[in-house]
Formats: C-alpha cells, sequence, structure tokens
C-alpha cells in the first residue's frame, strides 16, 4: 500500500513538472510578445501623430486593430492637451516660450472618438501634447496560472500595457 501511494505522488509530481511549468513558460513568453507588439505599435501610433500633427480615423482604426490582433481585448485611453491660442488678453503679444504664458486644455477618449467619427481627424498645432496608454481587459492564460499557483490576487499583475507621450512638432495640415 506504501508503494503504491509514492508512486501515485511521483506520478502526479512528474505530470505537473512535465506540463504544468512548461505551459506556464509558454504563456509567459506569449505574453512578452504580446506586450511587445503592444507597446511597439503604441509608440508607431504616437510618432505619426508627433510628426503629421494630426489623429486620423484610418490611423486611429489601424491602431485599435494591430493591437487586438494580439488575441487580447484592450482598453485604449488617449489624452490630448491642446495649446490655447488666446490665455490672455492682457497680453499683447504672446510668446510659446514664456513661463506661464502657456495654457492647455484637455480632450479624453470619449471626445476624441466623437470628434475623428464626426470629421474623420484631429488637426493638431506644434506644442500640443499626446499621451496614449494601452492595457488589457482580460486575463491571459498565464495571469490565470499565475494566479492559481502563487495565490496573486487583483488585477495589477503581468498585464499587457504600452505608453507613450509625444509633443507635437508640426502644425497639422489637411
Amino acid at each position: 500500500m506504501g508503494d503504491s501511494l509514492i508512486t501515485i505522488v511521483a506520478i502526479g509530481l512528474a505530470a505537473v513538472l512535465m506540463f504544468v511549468f512548461p505551459l506556464m513558460s509558454l504563456s509567459e513568453r506569449t505574453d512578452d510578445i504580446s506586450s511587445l507588439v503592444v507597446q511597439s505599435t503604441t509608440d508607431e501610433f504616437v510618432g505619426n501623430i508627433r510628426t503629421t500633427g494630426k489623429i486620423t480615423l484610418d490611423n486611429y482604426e489601424k491602431f485599435l486593430q494591430t493591437i487586438s490582433s494580439t488575441g487580447n481585448s484592450f482598453e485604449a485611453e488617449i489624452v490630448v492637451h491642446q495649446l490655447d491660442e488666446n490665455p490672455g488678453v492682457k497680453v499683447s503679444q504672446a510668446e510659446m516660450t514664456k513661463i506661464g504664458e502657456n495654457v492647455y486644455y484637455s480632450i479624453y477618449t470619449s471626445q476624441v472618438q466623437e470628434e475623428l467619427n464626426k470629421n474623420g481627424k484631429i488637426k493638431l498645432k506644434e506644442g500640443d501634447m499626446v499621451s496614449v496608454t494601452v492595457k488589457n481587459t482580460n486575463q491571459t492564460i498565464a495571469q490565470l496560472l499565475r494566479n492559481f499557483f502563487y495565490q496573486i490576487t487583483g488585477n495589477g499583475s503581468g498585464q499587457i500595457v504600452g505608453k507613450s507621450n509625444v509633443v507635437v512638432t508640426v502644425n497639422g495640415s489637411n
């Protein structure tokens, strides 16, 4: 009886070592590749905004389609800080490089999407700032396995995230 119990435990341990740990390793690698794709796509999208001075509906949809091709669902947040052209009437000549003279107002994801759906593009000016943050909303296999084996709780463990911020360098044209 004692030998059969040890044999069963040994077979169970061997199964864990042969199947579960390689599965964990493979799923972690898949998350790493997804993170790389999301970060590089986010950098490319934001870099395009910086060099063209505009956000277009086509580029935004292409961006969302590319990050979704990883097989995960994502939440993309866009914040555009637009430089106010008329920060105060008390100044006869407003100079953008003076400290304290620049006033920014922000538009957020829902406003950006609304403007893109209405006009197809958002023109930006030199000095405007754009910030894009992408994070996955689903739990990947690696997250599920990690939570099961290591008893990690919460959504903050190992999410697929991409962040990029730029200052627009040109005025957007048609």
